[in-house]
């Protein structure tokens, strides 16, 4: 039936259309990590070949590049978000474009400034000596010094895409079909399970997203703290 509470049938109860809430919320779990893991991806491309790039070279190219990455930063996430979501259309792969090309700023901030330090490192100016090209340099010397630094950030950004595409989905622009946890959340609040008092239909994919977004949370602090042991103090 439509609203059943939790029972042995079903142990998370029943949504407006009598589908079982516990296995919507295993499909949920497969969609949002997909949206988190894949747009966290492009996120840590683009940011660390922006940040690599602004980092190494100088003049008018790196002013241009720190100029783009602060509009990202300036322009607030939510709006933009909208904007680009709206035009692209409601489909799971287009969610991932846009969380991918509106969170990987702070990325490249971060990146830049580690690559601004290991410039100045002796055998960087051996390489540059040598004849190495701007190509050989980035790939062969900045990358791999810079690379622990994207892996402790990819577990942090992780957490914040899962949250960006809850909320999303949670405004209706995610994929109708797509039984995100964003997305149950909106069905739940626009069939009126709050005011029915179903609970079960609210709480489970609220706390499977605090859950997840903790636990990526901690693996990203635990991962800082080994690549830079001074944050452990």
């Amino acid at each position: 039936g439509r609203f059943e509470g939790p029972s042995f049938s079903y142990p998370l109860g029943t949504d407006e259309s009598g589908r079982s809430i516990l296995l919507l919320l295993a499909w949920g779990t497969r969609i949002s990590l997909t949206v988190g893991i894949a747009a966290t991806i492009i996120s840590m491309v683009l940011g660390t070949a922006f940040g690599i790039a602004a980092g190494h070279f100088r003049g008018a190219g790196s002013h241009a590049l720190v100029g783009v990455t602060d509009w990202f930063l300036v322009i607030p996430f939510l709006p933009l978000a909208i904007v680009l979501a709206t035009v692209l259309g409601p489909s799971t792969t287009n969610l991932i474009i846009v969380i991918g090309i509106t969170s990987w700023a702070g990325t490249a901030r971060l990146i830049r400034a580690q690559t601004l330090s290991i410039e100045g490192r002796p055998y960087l100016e051996r390489s540059k000596a040598l004849g190495a090209g701007n190509w050989y340099q980035m790939s062969r010397h900045v990358l791999p010094n810079v690379f622990p630094l994207v892996l402790a950030n990819t577990t942090l950004t992780v957490a914040i895409v899962i949250l960006s595409e809850t909320r999303l989905s949670f405004l209706g622009l995610g994929d109708p079909q797509a039984p995100s946890w964003g997305a149950l959340l909106d069905r739940a609040f626009s069939s009126g399970a709050v005011s029915r008092g179903a609970w079960w239909y609210v709480l489970p994919p609220g706390i499977c997203v605090v859950l997840v977004v903790l636990a990526f949370t901690l693996v990203g602090r635990a991962m800082e703290r080994i690549v830079d042991p001074r944050r452990a103090s």
